[in-house]
């Protein structure tokens, strides 16, 4: 089987949502813009997105998230080993707490609460009140794109508002 080309094969499932709610546009630029001004470090949202897209098995965010990282100067050591996070030695401990919170979010525990206090308190002794809710507020941002991307299969490496197809 043949892989398909970006040209000749691969579609988006469904034409650009903005199409249909205009609103979330001005929604999204906000939010990213409240994230942007916060004081968590671009690198570690950038971080908690890529992972967000792996744990997902979003395509198309794998590849916008990576390919910005990579022009932003990230590391190819710390992009390869943000799957195996929990035992590589290329992240801080504030960027750990941060993917620890976001997995926490998105994998189930099936043995308590998915954030404890525990985590929590670890978080808080990185991350003041502000930085915290910009950390909340990043995984909720991604989170709402996360079925953008799985139910209307965006082209993956196009640019953001050219990777539908029309």
């Amino acid at each position: 089987m043949s892989t398909p080309t970006m040209t000749e094969e691969v579609k988006s499932r469904l034409l650009d949502p903005t199409e249909h709610f205009p609103e979330l546009a001005k929604l999204s630029a906000a939010v990213h813009n409240a994230i942007q001004k916060g004081p968590v470090p671009q690198s570690t949202i950038s971080l908690i997105q890529l992972r967000a897209g792996q744990i997902v098995g979003s395509t198309y965010h794998a590849i916008r998230v990576g390919t910005a990282m990579r022009k932003a100067g990230e590391s190819e050591e710390r992009l390869t080993a943000l799957a195996t996070w929990h035992n590589a030695p290329y992240f801080t401990d504030a960027e750990r707490v941060a993917l620890e919170l976001l997995e926490a979010v998105l994998l189930p525990n099936p043995s308590g609460e998915r954030v404890s206090d525990e985590l929590f308190a670890r978080a808080s002794a990185h991350y003041d009140e502000q930085a915290l809710w910009t950390l909340t507020m990043a995984i909720g941002h991604f989170c709402l794109f996360i079925p953008v991307a799985l139910i209307g299969k965006p082209i993956p490496g196009r640019p953001i508002g050219k990777n539908y197809s029309k």
